[in-house]
């Protein structure tokens, strides 16, 4: 999970890492008061992640409150490079020295983690490793061992970061070291890394990449999610607990198995082909526990999408067999219908595996109004392609 610039900076300070002075906006009147409690000049930064903000007008400086208003006003709302900024960052104005770069990655190539320090801090990272390798200091860090002071000291000497910078840099990344770890991070980065007019070293941006799989012992990452930025109907289904993408066709899509869900997108998009380019609507695997409520709940959220009109499940017994998976989606109707959800649009089943005739013979006494069962997986995806591009 990626960070904004002001989440980042949160995790910094609690780590000790020097930041600056800070306040959160999402209206040009919240701009203003935060201008306001820091005082004296102040930067206006949009909160998106991507690069590219100062080029896009999304970073501006700003000469008091009446100026961070206006500035906010006109940052909020702008789409830079496909991202809507919907919060600025309202920081104290810096006055800077010099500028350097330092970040903690997991260097998956080598299966190390890796820090680096440039002094060329300020510009894009790739464009001085592309354009002059030698200013970018790497050292792979031991994990039991750490990024201690005498490591990190040794990755400043490397960088040949001025002498009066040195101490405090090797502190700050010694911080940054506890930051990666004990957050869970994929990846910790600060550029520019400043030093001040007044010889305090401090940073003045961030980036941080979580780790999704930790999240069972990171509770208070939960607060980082970015709910503005993310499909509502994959909201629901995240509190639904259910593995759901939103994707832009007509045919949902509810499969056991991540593989065969992958296998009847694109099985559903080739039928597609041939009437008008019906497409799936999503992905949504709901595992080996076919259950009648996590059917009923993946059926809610598919049928929930005003783009889908068929639905297509397409399940393989194994361990649950698919008299169970039959069972469960009788289940799910009743389930839906006492939740007020009527059914409306038709829902094609393909069961195969275990007790894949016990399946279908459950389905086809139960004689459910728009549920429709065929035997293979192409015949299946073409008759809900068909289904759909009628519903058009």
């Amino acid at each position: 999970m990626d960070l904004f610039e002001h989440q980042a900076q949160e995790l910094f300070a609690k780590h000790g890492v020097p930041v600056s002075r800070n306040r959160v906006a999402t209206t040009p009147d919240e701009a203003y008061a935060a201008a306001a409690e820091i005082g004296g000049r102040v930067v206006v930064k949009a909160q998106v992640k991507t690069g590219g903000r100062g080029k896009a007008g999304g970073v501006k400086l700003a000469d008091g409150p009446d100026a961070a208003r206006e500035v906010a006003g006109a940052i909020l709302g702008m789409d830079i490079k496909g991202h809507t900024v919907h919060k600025v960052l309202v920081t104290e104005a810096s006055d800077i020295v010099d500028e350097y770069y330092a970040s903690l990655l997991l260097d998956r190539s080598q299966r190390a983690f890796l820090a680096m320090v440039s002094r060329q801090g300020g510009v894009d990272i790739e464009q001085v490793a592309a354009e002059s390798p030698e200013a970018l200091a790497r050292l792979h860090v031991d994990p039991a061992r750490g990024l201690d002071p005498d490591t990190a000291r040794r990755l400043v000497t490397d960088a040949d970061l001025p002498d009066e910078v040195r101490d405090a840099v090797v502190d700050i990344l010694v911080r940054l070291w506890d930051v990666f770890r004990k957050e869970d991070a994929t990846l910790v980065e600060i550029n520019p890394l400043a030093r001040l007019a007044d010889g305090t070293v401090r940073a003045l941006d961030g980036k941080v990449t979580l780790d999704g799989n930790a999240r069972f012992r990171q509770p208070g990452h939960g607060e980082f999610v970015d709910i503005s930025a993310t499909d509502p109907l994959e909201v629901r289904a995240a509190e639904k607990h259910l593995n759901y993408v939103k994707l832009d066709g007509q045919v949902g899509v509810i499969g056991n198995g991540a593989g065969l869900v992958m296998s009847t997108l694109d099985v559903v998009a080739y039928a597609g082909e041939e009437f008008g380019g019906v497409r799936p609507a999503n992905f949504l695997d709901i595992g080996g526990g076919a259950s009648a409520e996590v059917m009923a709940d993946g059926l809610e959220i598919i049928l929930g999408d005003p783009d889908v009109r068929s639905v297509f499940v397409n399940v393989f017994g194994g361990i649950t067999a698919c008299d169970a998976v039959a069972d469960g989606i009788v289940q799910a109707v009743g389930l839906l219908t006492a939740r007020g959800e009527t059914i409306t649009k038709p829902l094609v089943v393909r069961l195969d595996g275990n007790n894949a005739a016990q399946g279908r013979k459950i389905l086809a006494e139960a004689a459910l109004d728009g549920v429709l069962t065929v035997d293979t997986m192409d015949g299946a995806a073409r008759l809900a392609a068909e289904l759909a591009g009628k519903g058009a």
